[in-house]
């Protein structure tokens, strides 16, 4: 039986210019997922992530924390063929990118046809971040809602099978690689893709996706097991390897 771990990846740059850039405490995140599975020698036999920048650094600082601090007696050549960071075309998998957001974001309405459109709305209110969080939330009610799928350029039910494709990439990719019968692999992607997977694991629709997407804190893992055939979901969004020396570094976005 193959566990594959699904990590949304570390804090990115909301509300920025550039949101595909980890945020300083988005590497951290990431660092922190490395050194517990390290502590608690959990074994890691092949890394994959998205296309996007976030999820390929995300893995990055969770690799270079993990094979720093696995145990001397883990510390053997295996580890080297986990995850080449050098060659990304080895474990990247853009099937695991998450959706347009900007498009998203757009298609909402028809006043924000660019960023300085929704920068002035935005402006209009005393505290910006709760206004974008709020605007946001009203364009991804839409993008989940079915009736306007022609608008955009992946709508919800394509980027719902584009992630069920994703979990069948790993499926055959985990075969090629004739790992062990219980081996576990760990994919670097995003809120949209772990929500959709787990959704339709659990036979639910797409407004029950957008709640548990709602829920996906920053380098949260969702488990899954894979065997013969049948994929089913063992845990969703753990994260207690965001509390460390009695800090607390959880966030959702």
């Amino acid at each position: 039986m193959t566990t594959i771990l699904l990590a949304r990846h570390g804090q990115a740059s909301f509300g920025q210019e550039n949101y595909d850039q980890l945020s300083e405490l988005g590497g951290i995140q990431a660092q922190l997922l490395g050194q517990h599975y390290a502590t608690t020698q959990r074994r890691i036999d092949a890394i994959f992530t998205g296309s996007l920048v976030r999820q390929r650094d995300s893995a990055q600082h969770f690799w270079e924390r993990y094979q720093s601090s696995i145990t001397s007696e883990h510390s053997n050549g295996a580890l080297a063929s986990v995850i080449d960071v050098n060659e990304p075309n080895s474990y990247t998998l853009p099937e695991f990118d998450e959706f347009n957001h900007k498009d998203v974001f757009i298609k909402s309405d028809s006043a924000f046809n660019s960023r300085a459109a929704i920068a002035a709305e935005i402006a209009k209110s005393d505290v910006p971040d709760t206004r974008l969080a709020e605007l946001f939330d009203q364009a991804m009610q839409r993008w989940h809602s079915g009736d306007n799928d022609q608008d955009y350029v992946e709508s919800w039910p394509q980027f719902s099978q584009r992630a069920q494709q994703a979990l069948e990439q790993v499926r055959t990719k985990v075969a090629s690689l004739n790992l062990d019968q219980d081996s576990t692999v760990l994919v670097f992607t995003s809120g949209g893709v772990i929500a959709a997977i787990a959704a339709q694991l659990l036979k639910q629709g797409s407004q029950i996706a957008y709640q548990l997407n709602k829920s996906l804190v920053n380098t949260g893992v969702t488990s899954i097991t894979l065997k013969d055939q049948n994929a089913r979901l063992l845990s969703l969004n753990e994260y207690s390897h965001l509390f460390s020396d009695g800090k607390r570094f959880v966030t959702w976005r």
